[in-house]
């Protein structure tokens, strides 16, 4: 009986792993590659992330919903990866192309059919503190309060990254402006 019990179990956890997939592959694939700007290497992580999942399917604790445990696991493994020194070697290859986001969903097409793609490469070349919580704020379109939850940060912290990052996008902006300008 309790071998029954137990192949019932593991058949409704891949059940549930699978919708998991399902649902949020795409998005969470999308969040890897923004902190690792590499495609390749934001497949491996999201299979790392749902490998995971799996075996922590039974810890789950549902103070949050999956969808935010699953982003909060995708951005500590895309960290993880930041800071492996392989990584660190790998990363110095030439510049990212804005169609790289492009993944066919309605935020990539919002991505693509933005004015312009410096803005793309520029948030994709700040710091990864403060490209996150760009990213989360106007990509996922996430509250400063989920924000904090997800980064496990305070508020103030959350809003002085912020800003900071959008200052940094400002300046960084108005310069190329201004040399295109003069030219």
């Amino acid at each position: 009986m309790e071998n029954m019990e137990e192949h019932e179990n593991a058949i409704s956890r891949d059940q549930l792993l699978e919708s998991l997939i399902e649902d949020y592959g795409t998005e969470l694939k999308r969040l890897a590659f923004l902190y690792v700007k590499d495609q390749s290497l934001a497949e491996v992580i999201i299979q790392e992330v749902f490998i995971s999942c799996y075996h922590h399917l039974d810890s789950f604790r549902q103070e949050s919903s999956y969808k935010t445990w699953l982003m909060r696991i995708t951005i500590n493994k895309s960290k993880d990866a930041l800071k492996r020194f392989s990584f660190r070697n790998f990363i110095f290859k030439a510049d990212i192309q804005p169609t790289q986001l492009d993944m066919n969903t309605t935020e990539s097409a919002t991505v693509a059919g933005m004015e312009k793609s410096e803005l793309i490469q520029e948030i994709l070349k700040l710091p990864i503190k403060l490209r996150e919580v760009i990213i989360l704020f106007y990509y996922k379109e996430m509250s400063i309060e989920e924000i904090c939850t997800l980064l496990q940060m305070n508020e103030n912290t959350t809003k002085s990254r912020l800003f900071r990052a959008r200052e940094k996008l400002k300046v960084t902006l108005e310069r190329r402006e201004n040399a295109w300008k003069s030219n």
